[in-house]
């Protein structure tokens, strides 16, 4: 078996974890995450791990913000009028916010009355994430 090289289409299962192992996310249960390897689909820490691995594999990889979802940034994060917002909004729910001809996903983070925090932040940007990655499958059908 060879190894991942960059530019190789790769299939992989993965379970994304925070450092105190509570699961956020993972594809064991639905399709294998195809992309390629060492592009821009996925997160940068993923995408470049699986380069070197083969078919069958498996490895964790512990990830900084960097090679994550990003740093947070507060610049991305905006006080609003309540009123601005649906009616039947909640914390955590996910919108899309119009910024001239541009829709960009923002969160709802606090909610009362009369303001809405909203953040375009990821959620999980400024987290260090664990990821256990096997790869199902290398190149095409």
């Amino acid at each position: 078996m060879s190894q991942i090289s960059e530019g190789d289409l790769v299939r992989i299962h993965y379970t994304g974890r925070f450092e105190d192992g509570k699961v956020f996310d993972t594809s064991t249960q639905r399709a294998p995450l195809e992309f390629v390897a060492g592009g821009p689909q996925v997160i940068p820490g993923v995408s470049n791990a699986v380069v070197g691995m083969e078919e069958g594999q498996k490895k964790t990889v512990k990830l900084p913000p960097e090679e994550g979802y990003g740093q947070r940034n507060p610049a991305l994060e905006q006080t609003i009028a309540r009123k601005q917002l649906p009616e039947e909004v909640n914390v955590g729910d996910q919108l899309r916010a119009v910024q001239g001809d541009q829709e960009i996903p923002v969160w709802i983070r606090e909610l009362n009355d009369e303001t809405a925090l909203i953040d375009a932040n990821h959620p999980l940007a400024g987290q260090t994430l664990v990821f256990d990655l096997e790869v199902v499958s290398v190149g095409s059908d």
